[in-house]
């Protein structure tokens, strides 16, 4: 705040945060290395306020704004500005972006915070997860859109987050017809949503979207069970994604990139660009095998198609290379366990009756 009132900073959220008490600090949610997640509340509204630093001085200022660019920088051509923002953009993201795609990051209107809106914008940039979250906010159902910021900090809205220390990963209790006999119902509904978001990340995009962190934590569920990922540190477009790939290697295990798999090429040592695992099969792996590898808790399923969704998950997650080697799960598995996913749901609506 003592940045904001100086004009070293600004953002949409620094009048509240600073002047109007309107965005309260609630508690910790993490803290490693730097990194700060902290819960707030904003005008009676829960949100998470999130910065890769804690201190806005740990980001590299803005080369342009030295002492000689002019007031407050008004001076710096447009062009250059948004050839700088590009740039970033690229360096976070590995896509190449044409100026009227930077609309998420660049309004262009220069006023008397001008100065502290560029070196802010210039802190926010530096952090992969804004560029993601702020580029796909109007795409995708599935990911956090940025709800504003101050300075280096960004808010995004604080949902229900999954933990392995819940029985059925997310907290199903806060979820609208979820108690007793709904755990079944809100379990193949938060599957259906895991699918689509899949579907989506592989299909929708001009590029698609590698997740090599899957775990409950990093997704959350809204009240209607839509899953949102609510931690990208770890996602990546193909180009990206192939540049990580593309290591030295001696053996197929110097490939893995966290959830993320290539193979190596024994003949040049070389890792392989392409990923020969996919989302849907880590996804099957880590999150639908806890849930179905044991049948559902609910008397409304008949047997015969929780047997057939437990082997539909097996084969997803595990699609059966005689190497042992894991190989991407196949389009025909995905919609083998969206039909019974929808069928097991039919069952239970029946059984309502």
């Amino acid at each position: 705040c003592q940045d904001y009132r100086g004009g070293a900073l600004a953002g949409d959220l620094c009048e509240d945060l600073c002047v109007a008490g309107k965005l309260l600090f609630q508690r910790c949610l993490h803290y490693d290395r730097g990194k700060k997640v902290l819960q707030a509340d904003w005008r009676g509204r829960p949100v998470v306020l999130k910065s890769k630093e804690e201190a806005f001085s740990s980001f590299p200022p803005l080369g342009l704004l030295g002492e000689e660019a002019g007031e407050g920088g008004q001076d710096i051509p447009e062009a250059e500005l948004l050839l700088m923002v590009a740039g970033e953009v690229k360096s976070a993201l590995g896509l190449e972006l044409s100026n009227s795609s930077l609309g998420p990051w660049w309004s262009g209107r220069r006023g008397p915070r001008w100065r502290g809106q560029l070196t802010s914008l210039w802190a926010l940039l530096q952090q992969e997860e804004y560029v993601y979250f702020s580029l796909l906010q109007d795409l995708s159902p599935h990911v956090l859109p940025v709800l504003g910021s101050c300075g280096h900090f960004y808010a995004v809205e604080f949902l229900a987050a999954g933990s392995p220390h819940h029985g059925a990963l997310f907290p199903l209790d806060q979820a609208p017809g979820a108690p007793g006999g709904g755990q079944a119902k809100a379990i193949s509904d938060i599957a259906l949503s895991f699918l689509d978001m899949v579907n989506h990340f592989d299909s929708d995009f001009s590029h698609r979207l590698h997740l090599c962190d899957i775990k409950p934590e990093n997704f959350a569920i809204r009240s209607d069970f839509t899953v949102v990922a609510i931690d990208v540190d770890m996602a990546f477009f193909e180009p990206k994604m192939r540049e990580i790939l593309e290591q030295n290697c001696t053996g197929d295990e110097d490939c893995n990139f966290f959830d993320c798999f290539s193979r190596c090429d024994l003949r040049v040592n070389k890792c392989g660009a392409q990923r020969v695992n996919n989302n849907l099969q880590v996804i099957c792996d880590k999150i639908f095998r806890h849930w179905f590898s044991a049948p559902l808790k609910s008397p409304a399923v008949s047997f015969q198609l929780q047997l057939q969704l437990q082997e539909a998950v097996q084969e997803c997650a595990d699609p059966g290379v005689p190497s042992g080697n894991t190989r991407r799960a196949a389009p025909s598995v995905f919609w083998k366990l969206h039909r019974l996913l929808q069928a097991t749901l039919r069952e239970l609506q029946e059984a309502e009756k």
